[in-house]
């Protein structure tokens, strides 16, 4: 747990008990959710099989998108970091059997670098 108590300062860590009852409708069979952050209305849920982007759309947020990515299918992602013009970092997860890639973008406030640290960890593991 150590690695992670530093990680993502920006994003707020979530409760597991309370995203676990949550998301339970998601997860597959002895699927567990091992790590959550929230950034801002997004989520990113970290299970012991794949990574679940949550994107809360429209104004009130009630249309939900649901990304589900099995670890495995990860062919690569890239970072970019924020410029002086260009206020958003910005990740890009390329998917093996897809030539566009899911893209998410962060307002300067979060640490990119720490999210992608993150998700290297579970690719590699």
């Amino acid at each position: 747990m150590g690695f992670f108590d530093g990680l993502l300062g920006n994003a707020s860590q979530v409760n597991l008990n309370e995203i676990q009852k949550e998301f339970a409708p998601l997860l597959a069979p002895n699927e567990q959710i091992e790590r959550a952050y929230k950034l801002i209305r997004d989520m990113f849920i970290f299970t012991n099989k794949r990574l679940i982007i949550v994107d809360k759309q429209g104004l009130t947020g009630r249309k939900v998108e649901y990304h589900s990515i099995p670890y495995k299918s990860i062919s690569h992602y890239s970072i970019e970091t924020a410029g002086h013009f260009d206020m958003e970092a910005e990740l890009k997860i390329y998917i093996s059997s897809s030539t566009v890639p899911i893209q998410k973008n962060f307002n300067k406030s979060t640490n990119i670098y720490e999210v992608q640290s993150v998700l290297s960890y579970y690719i590699l593991n």
